[in-house]
């Protein structure tokens, strides 16, 4: 893969204006998902790197590199010439101590998503650039409650988070749990998706598909299609999934064995739950504990649709057209005796229950823009374009508020709030019953998600944002300061 240069982003803009015109007349700016060479290769997990006397220093270098994908030679970005990057094992307490070295041929930068560290200095700092041939000391500093959970990092440098996610820059970090739930072993499954040409090469992006948010052609599981796990009937497995695709919604069937949902987007639940389904946005993480019976299953994605253009200058739908299988798991052999009861889980906070000191409302919205390329459309959250000069909200540390995620789009977009995860109080109708934390809450097109947020700890500029990442790169995104 030739390093991913400003050159080549600009062209985006030029090769998509003259698809204007098709996506006015209706054309669906989706790619049915799937290869059908390469599956059924036993799973591969990345390489873990875990802290030791309370600190973990690591080297990760963002750059070209070669690997194979759906049975040819794939040229991608990766960190460390793996796809995905190393997996950060961290215990609450640790101070993690990352070199980003930046091989591309563009500026990048780190986030460590959904991470409860400072945004401030050297820290989860979204308005970091390292330029290409320099380095970076990161360091974050978990505090010793920091919840235990599945996080992850990729980058997310502005106008480039989209392209360099897509290309294969992600990896996954641990916060251990003190008392973890008894399993026979954990998988790491990071799904991502890519198109690829027939010389293995990224395929560009058209405009339209920016303005609707890319989705890839081929879905991965750890850089692999379809790849297979194995395992005795009844045994308990934990499975940690992250979606890592820059715009695909993973609408998971879950069929075959019992799956019981442990935890959202890195936070326990009030207690483990069986379920068929789940969608994830793109940025959600989920735990799962797994428990097949004898034969063989799948792990599915189906068709979702995240809205449309309908009446905009692009028209067209946003959607994954073609159902695909993740993974394949095959039990067989002796059963596997009886696992041991999952142990009662730590009680949640509340937020209903501690005064709130603000209220506002926040509107994501798209629209005409002025303008050819990039410009045509507008990404805009309360009317405003991401300014990284701007402040846009200032909040008090200390304090808790109240948050209406309005979506005035014909399209879902996935909030992420950077450093403060979300209590989801209000979801359609209802108000779960129960305290549902996350860090990307999804507003689904022309609605409106209620939302609380402690703004504990720390002081310092940071963003929130659509995570579906061309919507992010193309200005919807916000600046909020905690004081």
């Amino acid at each position: 893969m030739k390093p991913l240069s400003r050159r080549s982003a600009l062209a985006l803009g030029i090769t998509g204006t003259a698809a204007v015109g098709a996506g006015a007349a209706g054309l669906r700016w989706s790619r049915a998902a799937g290869l059908s060479a390469g599956g059924g290769a036993a799973l591969k997990e990345p390489a873990t790197l875990a802290s030791q006397q309370g600190r973990l220093a690591v080297r990760l270098e963002a750059g070209p590199a070669r690997t194979g994908i759906g049975g040819r030679t794939a040229s991608v970005a990766a960190f460390n010439g793996s796809l995905p990057g190393p997996t950060l094992r961290l215990d609450p307490g640790d101070r993690l101590n990352i070199t980003l070295v930046n091989a591309l041929e563009e500026p990048t930068n780190l986030h460590v998503h959904g991470l409860h560290v400072s945004p401030a200095g050297n820290g989860d700092n979204p308005f970091t650039s390292v330029a290409p041939g320099q380095s970076y000391e990161y360091e974050f500093a978990l505090p010793p409650d920091h919840p235990p959970g599945t996080f992850w990092y990729h980058p997310h440098h502005h106008g480039m988070a989209a392209e360099q996610v897509a290309a294969g820059l992600y990896g996954a970090i641990i916060v251990q749990d003190p008392s973890p739930v008894p399993v026979s072993r954990e998988r790491m499954l990071i799904v991502s998706d890519i198109s690829l040409d027939s010389a293995g090469q990224i395929e560009p992006v058209s405009l339209p598909e920016r303005m609707m948010g890319r989705e890839g052609r081929t879905v991965l599981v750890n850089g692999q299609v379809r790849p297979a796990l194995h395992a005795a009937p009844g045994e308990r497995e934990r499975w940690r999934l992250i979606n890592a695709c820059p715009a695909r919604y993973l609408n998971l069937r879950l069929e075959g064995p019992r799956y019981q949902l442990l935890a959202l987007d890195g936070r326990l639940l009030a207690s483990a739950r069986d379920t068929d389904n789940l969608l994830l946005a793109p940025g959600n993480r989920a735990d799962f504990l797994v428990t097949p019976g004898e034969g063989r299953s799948a792990l599915r994605t189906d068709t979702y649709d995240r809205g449309t253009m309908a009446g905009m200058m692009m028209g067209g739908r946003a959607s994954a057209d073609t159902p695909a299988d993740l993974l394949t798991l095959d039990a067989r052999g002796e059963p596997a005796p009886e696992p041991r009861p999952v142990p009662p889980l730590p009680a949640l906070r509340d937020l209903r229950e501690e005064p709130v000191t603000g209220r506002r409302r926040l509107d994501f919205s798209m629209g005409p823009g002025h303008g050819m390329g990039p410009a045509a459309m507008r990404f805009t959250i309360n009317g405003k374009e991401f300014d990284a000069g701007r402040v846009d909200e200032t909040v008090s540390v200390g304090s808790v508020e109240e948050w209406t995620l309005s979506n005035s789009s014909p399209m879902d977009h996935p909030v992420h709030l950077h450093v403060w995860p979300m209590q989801v109080i209000l979801d359609g109708a209802r108000g779960p019953a129960r305290p549902r934390w996350q860090d990307v809450v999804n507003v689904p097109a022309n609605s409106e998600v209620k939302v609380l947020v402690a703004f504990d700890n720390f002081p310092g500029r940071t963003v929130f944002h659509c995570h579906i990442l061309d919507h992010e790169d193309l200005g919807m995104m916000s600046v909020i300061e905690a004081r």
